[in-house]
């Protein structure tokens, strides 16, 4: 598989992409060193240029940058959130699933999950300018290409399809703001 094909398949055509998605073969560690390490250094690289390298204005003080050290453990440390956020998504679809009257499959849950987050991973680039952080929430699409692949993966009736895609994004948003506010007391706190 070709993440960048994939990434860009998901985003494009999700219904399509999941159509393919739905008869792969799933391997959970074949899709974390291929898919979710990939696509999961775009936020951590981008993250670490714009908080080190470029900086952002800060009106009577001119431009501030993170300390380089404190960058490279805070892009480490997000990468290795992002891959756990994912996987605890998928622990938390195969759970639920069952309750909103779909399929318990962790591979076809994982594989949800991994694909939901791509717009996420994604939007990482507008890390790289402080200026159009406000542009990550187009990483919300993310629930939407959640939605579509929950019939086809998890088999979640149109009945209950709505309810269990608001509980998974809860979830994720939940998770990627905690990685994110701990990310920012560790490793964003100092300036020079």
């Amino acid at each position: 598989m070709n993440a960048a094909l994939r990434a860009y398949a998901i985003v494009a055509d999700p219904a399509a992409a999941w159509r393919k998605i739905e008869v792969e073969p799933a391997d959970a560690a074949y899709l974390l060193t291929r898919y979710v390490a990939l696509l999961a250094l775009i936020p951590a690289v981008c993250g670490l240029i714009g908080a080190c390298v470029i900086g952002v204005v800060v009106p009577g003080t001119g431009i501030v940058r993170l300390p380089t050290i404190d960058g490279w453990f805070g892009a480490v440390f997000g990468f290795v959130t992002s891959c756990a956020i994912v996987f605890v998504l998928g622990v938390v679809i195969h759970f639920l699933a069952p309750a909103f009257g779909g399929a318990r499959d962790f591979d076809k849950a994982f594989k949800l999950a991994v694909y939901s987050y791509t717009p996420v991973w994604l939007t990482g680039i507008f890390l790289l300018l402080p200026g159009l952080r406000f542009l990550l929430f187009l990483g919300f699409y993310g629930a939407y290409i959640l939605w579509l692949g929950l019939p086809p993966l998890a088999k979640t009736p149109a009945a209950k399809l709505t309810s269990f895609a608001i509980v998974i994004v809860a979830w994720a948003c939940g998770l990627t703001l905690l990685a994110a506010a701990a990310q920012h007391a560790l490793f964003g706190g100092r300036v020079v």
